[in-house]
């Protein structure tokens, strides 16, 4: 039986009674009535409970999910997702710069290959809790983590207990990496330089919308962006695909989509956000939107290399409401960051304030994790994706986010680790466009291009 993830009614109203909560809406009434018909609690991990249920439940889900997105917001105001109320709340945002500060090629490509190292640093791990993960690399001897995982030693038990991302093990443990396998946190920034290609830095979210129908397959997807692609498929149109029956619109699938933005915008943190704002919104709302746009001003920050990591973090936060959920979240890891001397002390109060609250992929501890990660390691590129990748959640993402920066703030190839780098073999596979088996030499000489571009 297909039992298609991400979009199923009655998978998804356990999702939005969550976001409900967390985005000043009061959902108990509604919960209530889910719970006394029987309604399941949404997947913890997966995206499709295993089995359907009942064309009443269905009906419910779908009704439930209506009149949960027509409750008021008591965060309304100080979370906005327009983009002029955004800049309005933020007191500090960018000045706008005329002409872009010069970035290289060779930076460039130290951010695609941080991306990429990051996020496959991070791959075996995804959807195991934090427990799960130090138990893993502790059976190594890969704790605090310096290399790949492997699986070569972990006690059969273990494994059996806590077994590798299936998706991901046969391509992303240290035994069996050959090339950079596809994954959608390097796919969406494929996507967005096929964007900027064919419609320059002025495009719009539908020019976005159009770009994913052309080039994205449905079955590459998740979360928030099948919610989003489901909608554009039933004719809905930007910015209501981000919020129809859409509970993952403040989860991490905008973020990593922003790279793209910054890169592109040496110097330009202002322009930078915009761009992931124009993005973001197909299929995302207020902080979904904001670590999008942290993302893209932090990125423009480092690009130019004249920036250390807590500059370019302090810039990140002036496109953002400052008092937005991510805003305080970001703040407060940077402060954790800071205080404490061991990491795992700064991951455990983040999983504390944050692990009971937000699903595994959400923008704001993924977000907030970065953050810390960053500044615990000053910027240091083996330090920032190990420690990201550490702190659970969304592993690859967190790694891959942490990776494009430290590589932009390390300003060449040569500056990474060959440890890291090598098992890369210069090759990306991947199923958008022309792009399968590219090498991130070419993928920076394409970024660096349109970073010339008016």
């Amino acid at each position: 039986m297909l039992r298609l993830t991400w979009v199923q009614p009655e998978d998804l109203i356990g999702h939005e009674l969550r976001q409900a909560a967390q985005d000043g809406r009061e959902p108990k009434a509604v919960a209530a009535r889910w719970r006394a018909a029987g309604g399941p609690e949404a997947p913890a991990t997966a995206g499709a409970s295993p089995t359907p249920v009942s064309r009443y439940l269905r009906r419910l889900a779908e009704d439930l999910l209506d009149e949960l997105a027509d409750l008021p917001s008591t965060l309304a105001d100080d979370e906005p997702t327009d983009l002029d109320r955004i800049r309005a709340a933020c007191p500090d945002w960018p000045e706008p710069v005329g002409a872009p500060a010069c970035t290289t090629q060779h930076r460039l490509e130290a951010a695609w290959l941080g991306r990429a190292t990051g996020c496959l640093l991070g791959k075996p791990v995804e959807k195991l809790p934090l427990d799960a993960i130090r138990r893993l690399a502790r059976a190594t001897g890969n704790w605090p983590l310096t290399s790949y995982f492997t699986a070569r030693g972990v006690p059969a038990e273990l494994l059996g207990e806590h077994p590798w991302n299936r998706r991901s093990a046969s391509t992303s443990l240290a035994e069996n990496i050959d090339g950079m396998p596809e994954d959608d946190d390097l796919n969406y920034p494929l996507l967005n330089l096929v964007l900027l290609q064919r419609h320059g830095r002025n495009f719009t979210t539908t020019d976005v919308a159009r770009t994913w129908l052309d080039e994205l397959p449905a079955g590459r997807t998740f979360t928030a962006e099948r919610v989003a692609y489901r909608n554009l498929l039933k004719g809905l149109e930007p910015p209501h695909t981000a919020r129809h029956r859409n509970p993952f619109r403040e989860w991490i699938g905008a973020l990593i989509r922003a790279d793209v933005h910054g890169w592109t915008n040496p110097g330009r943190p202002a322009a930078a956000a915009e761009q992931a704002h124009r993005d973001a919104t197909l299929s995302h709302t207020a902080n979904g939107v904001y670590a999008a746009m942290f993302t893209a001003a932090v990125i423009a920050a480092a690009a130019t290399g004249d920036h250390d990591v807590h500059a370019c973090l302090r810039t990140g936060l002036t496109v953002v409401p400052p008092r937005s959920r991510l805003a305080r979240a970001v703040r407060q890891a940077v402060r954790l960051a800071h205080a404490h001397a061991d990491f795992d002390t700064v991951v455990d109060e983040l999983h504390a304030l944050h692990g009971a609250t937000h699903h595994w992929v959400h923008a704001v501890p993924n977000t907030a994790l970065v953050a810390a990660a960053l500044t615990h390691a000053d910027g240091d590129f083996a330090g920032s994706i190990c420690r990201a990748v550490s702190g659970g959640w969304d592993t690859d993402s967190g790694g891959a986010t942490a990776g494009s920066i430290a590589g932009l703030l390390a300003g060449h190839p040569a500056a990474l680790p060959e440890r890291w780098t090598a098992p890369l073999k210069n090759r990306l596979s991947t199923s958008v466009g022309d792009f399968n088996g590219i090498g991130f030499d070419t993928l920076a000489h394409l970024t660096h291009r349109e970073t010339l571009r008016p």
